[in-house]
């Protein structure tokens, strides 16, 4: 985690080497954090949920997995002290303690990565761009960064590597719409951050350790980053048909 924490900072020490190199100012990151932000911060908070709910229903309601994993809940319920009570109520004690006060060290860790993306890149790029290709090309180079970490790291899964890296860049180039979307209608990066915080926290440490998965299944089914894809897509496609309510730029929409 310590690796993934330093890496996950290196955009924003990129980010203020470029500014320095330029000699401008990073007061223009995206630091703005004002009364109608509060809205984005909340839409932010909200969003990642209802897509990781979305994808995690339909994954349980298949033959692929089912919902919950009695061995997690066991184990959760004994480190918290609270393995007499009924496995519900050890799942909803593990998801109000977790979605909340986990926030704080998966959006310390998204800083890092949205002071680069969101704070310095989406704006700069969107200047010229516009909307669309902004998104597309910001996330082509968010998923390409991950890249090294997939094959060889921390994603690594043990499904064939052209499969993960197209559905992974698929998946990320259609979020990308949704961090554009609420970077620029913001105008700050911090919607970004807790977007980007709530996801990892709600798919790594709540969904997908209470799922229990069919190991029968082929690997091709196996994994619900299939379904997050095409859920994500679906939203996707909802911002852009909101792009008419962005400031314009000098690019095309």
């Amino acid at each position: 985690m310590l690796f993934v924490t330093a890496a996950m900072w290196c955009p924003a020490i990129a980010t203020f080497q470029t500014k320095r190199i330029f000699r401008e100012s990073i007061k223009d990151l995206g630091w703005k954090w004002g009364k109608e932000t509060n809205k984005y911060i909340l839409w932010a908070f909200l969003l990642p949920i209802a897509v990781n709910l979305i994808t995690f229903t339909i994954f349980w309601t298949s033959e692929w997995s089912k919902f919950f994993n009695a061995e997690f809940v066991k184990e959760t319920g004994a480190a918290f002290g609270i393995q007499s009570l009924p496995s519900g109520w050890i799942i909803f004690i593990y998801v109000v303690f977790i979605g909340i006060f986990g926030l704080v060290g998966t959006a310390s860790r998204a800083l890092g990565e949205e002071i680069g993306w969101r704070g310095f890149l989406v704006p700069e790029l969107y200047k010229r761009y516009g909307y669309i290709r902004t998104s597309i090309i910001a996330g082509i180079i968010w998923a390409s960064w991950h890249y090294t970490v997939m094959i060889w790291g921390y994603f690594k899964t043990g499904e064939p590597v052209w499969f993960v890296l197209t559905d992974y860049t698929i998946q990320v180039v259609a979020f990308s719409f949704i961090f554009t979307w609420l970077t620029i209608k913001s105008k700050s990066l911090f919607p970004a951050v807790i977007l980007h915080g709530t996801m990892n926290l709600y798919n790594q440490q709540i969904f997908t350790p209470l799922t229990e998965i069919n190991p029968e299944n082929p690997w091709f089914v196996r994994d619900e980053s299939t379904i997050l894809t095409f859920v994500l897509i679906l939203f996707a496609l909802y911002f852009i048909l909101r792009r008419k309510e962005l400031t314009t730029s000098s690019g095309n929409s």
